[in-house]
């Protein structure tokens, strides 16, 4: 009987320490390269947790997030280039440039925020390092180079009131 018992003892031990092993074994690969090279947020998170098995969890959040479109690091770019958001110009590092116009070439080449909007006219707001520069203008070519802000804009608007045009 008492050699029964040891051997029923010594499986105990084997198989005690087996368990580990083989657990170990199965959580190579989990959670492996996850929310790499994106430009964004909340990407590749919680992933190969509490698997059994191998290869769980691997490669998911890589390369998404704000992608980059037609040259632009930013969401919401219709331009080209651009370092920001909300840009319907080209070349911008900034917000809010070149948007709503219905003439041509606005609103490319700012550092800085509000360029070149909203104009019937053509060539405006480009090539400033500020805010505010070549909007809501009629004619064209107004708000240009500048740097600071609130440079050629309301220009060229027939129909405003007296007040506003210059």
């Amino acid at each position: 009987m008492k050699s029964r018992l040891r051997i029923v003892a010594l499986l105990g031990l084997v198989g005690a320490t087996t368990v580990p092993a083989q657990a170990q074994i199965f959580s190579i690969g989990n959670g492996v390269g996850n929310g790499n090279g994106n430009l964004g947020s909340l990407n590749g998170n919680n992933n190969g947790n509490w698997n059994i098995g191998s290869g769980n969890g691997t490669g998911n959040g890589n390369g998404s997030g704000t992608p980059i479109v037609n040259g632009n690091m930013g969401a919401f770019n219709s331009g080209s280039n651009n370092v920001g958001a909300f840009n319907g110009g080209t070349g911008n590092a900034g917000a809010f440039n070149g948007i709503g116009n219905t003439g041509a070439s606005n609103g490319s080449g700012n550092v800085g925020a509000y360029n070149g909007n909203y104009n019937s006219g053509s060539h405006n707001g480009n090539g400033n390092v500020g805010a505010g520069n070549g909007n809501l203008n009629g004619g064209s070519s107004n708000g240009n180079g500048n740097v600071g802000g609130g440079n050629g804009n309301l220009n060229g608007n027939m129909s405003l009131p007296s007040c506003f045009r210059r």
